[in-house]
Formats: structure tokens, sequence, C-alpha cells
């Protein structure tokens, strides 16, 4: 999941041909597991915005699965 909000912040930031199929379905991946953080943050700036909102999200489902992962390990 990280990895997918990370891969859509950096084609976000390197202004990736939204037409493209890939760069589609990695936006609508990350718009819905960021969802409830997508419009969280209201900076001036569009790109900061993406950074914060699906920033924090990534940061969140690594630290979820961090959490779980050590948890299986135990067991």
């Amino acid at each position: 999941m990280a990895v997918i909000l990370g891969l859509w912040i950096l084609m976000y930031l390197l202004d990736a041909n939204r037409a493209n199929d890939l760069v589609r379905f990695v936006h609508d991946a990350a718009n819905w597991l960021a969802g409830w953080s997508r419009d969280l943050f209201t900076f001036d700036e569009a790109w900061a915005r993406v950074v914060a909102g699906y920033g924090l999200a990534a940061i969140v489902y690594l630290f979820i699965g961090h959490a779980i992962a050590g948890r299986l390990r135990r067991h």
C-alpha cells in the first residue's frame, strides 16, 4: 500500500502523463487508499497537499504493516 502511495507522489511530482493507463491505475489506487487523508491538509501549493495527504497515509500503512508483521512473527 505504501509503495503505491509513494509511487503516486513520485508520479505527481514528476508530472507523469495522466492519460497513461499505468499512471491512471496508480492514481485511482492511491486515491482509494488515501481517501481518509487525501484532503486533510490545506496547503496553498498543490504539491504540498499531495505529499502531506498521501504521505501521511503511506506512513500509517507502513506502521500498521510493521506492527502486524511483528505480531505474526511472534506467533
